[in-house]
């Protein structure tokens, strides 16, 4: 049903401006229950669509009826503007549902079409699988892929014969090595015997020292006394007692200051 559709003011009070304010509420209701409904009154439907109650509003209801619409064969006023719009309304509804169902249609067929391509595998292919050894050379050798994941039999070198290595931290450093490694040294005619050299040349990890269980000597320890101390000795020793007359001098200065 067609819930909106567009007034134009100007048009309106050309056409209506004369109009009372009963009349006026009567031509809005009319027009407004035409495009709700989707289809024309009889006098009685009009009279009850506006709920006309009073003589002066049945009077309303009959005047704009008879000034805007049109009275046809069945017994209905028709109006041709408001008859257009409903009619084109109608047809671009069809067009948006035939254009809707088209698309839909459409989308199922390449739904279709692209599960059936996932479901049936091309003949003659074998998977590729990221896990594969690079492939060895008799004659010429290739470089590291870049999508090259760590084997198994690799991971079982290194647990083998470096137990005190970590092969996935081996393994990134060696890839990370091996991928930038530009020109022909980045070349190599057997990359499981390269990976072998590799584990083999890791260092042994050095353990760890807490530098705070580490005791720090501040003074070399020696046998011998520390030079300061024997010069405040000396000192001591040739330092003379003070005499005892200045002693009585310094008391009695003080008793009097006192």
């Amino acid at each position: 049903m067609m819930h909106y559709y567009k007034r134009n003011i100007g048009d309106y009070a050309k056409k209506a401006g004369r109009l009372t304010m009963l009349q006026h509420g009567s031509y809005t209701l009319l027009i407004d229950s035409c495009y709700d409904r989707e289809v024309f009154p009889t006098l009685e439907q009009a009279l009850e669509w506006t709920w006309a109650s009073t003589e002066a509003e049945v009077e309303a209801v009959k005047f704009v009826l008879s000034r805007f619409f049109k009275l046809d064969d069945d017994g209905c006023y028709v109006q041709d503007r408001i008859l257009y719009e409903l009619l084109e309304y109608h047809g671009k509804a069809d067009t948006n549902k035939r254009i809707a169902i088209e698309r839909e249609t459409k989308r199922r067929e390449k739904s279709t079409n692209r599960s059936q391509d996932v479901h049936e595998p091309p003949p003659n292919h074998k998977p590729i699988t990221n896990n594969q050894e690079p492939i060895v050379k008799a004659t010429k050798g290739s470089r590291l892929s870049t999508d090259f994941e760590l084997p198994e039999t690799w991971t079982e070198f290194c647990q083998t014969e470096r137990p005190d290595l970590n092969p996935q931290k081996v393994f990134d450093s060696f890839k990370d090595y091996w991928v930038a490694k530009a020109g022909s040294q980045g070349v190599k005619l057997d990359w499981q015997a390269t990976w072998r050299n590799w584990v083999r040349n890791q260092n042994i990890a050095k353990p760890l020292v807490n530098r705070f269980d580490v005791a720090h000597v501040t003074v070399p320890s020696s046998s011998q006394r520390d030079p300061a101390l024997v010069k405040l000795d000396e000192d001591s020793k040739r330092t003379s007692a003070p005499n005892p007359e200045n002693l009585a001098r310094i008391r009695a200065i003080l008793g009097k200051t006192a």
